[in-house]
């Protein structure tokens, strides 16, 4: 299936700083529940994602991730994921998050 540029353009990708993640475990899959900042434009958004095989919560703090910050808000169990963090699967399937190989400006746009 070919997009448009216009259909890429309505995807907003955004970089995002992890400022809190705990464990979930009333997910039906092992997962975390994020809180990222997108800096004063979008500000502190909520997620969950399933990236228990290669992360520990205390590890993720710091760190910047790529995500969707368009969608709309999804109830996932108790938490109400407002963005979807962006992943690829390693050999196995687990999911590798995706982030900028430099430190960035919070809420920077994928272009």
């Amino acid at each position: 299936m070919t997009i448009t540029f216009d259909d890429f353009l309505a995807v907003d990708i955004r970089v995002g700083r992890i400022t809190r993640a705990e464990p979930f475990p009333e997910a039906r899959k092992p997962a975390y529940k994020l809180w990222l900042d997108f800096g004063p434009e979008i500000g502190e958004k909520r997620s969950s994602a399933q990236i228990t095989a290669h992360y520990r919560p205390e590890e993720l703090i710091g760190r910047q991730v790529l995500a969707v910050v368009n969608f709309p808000p999804r109830q996932i169990g108790k938490v109400m994921s407002e963005v979807l963090v962006l992943g690829v699967p390693d050999q196995a399937g687990e999911v590798v998050l995706i982030g900028p190989g430099h430190e960035v400006p919070l809420g920077g746009r994928l272009f």
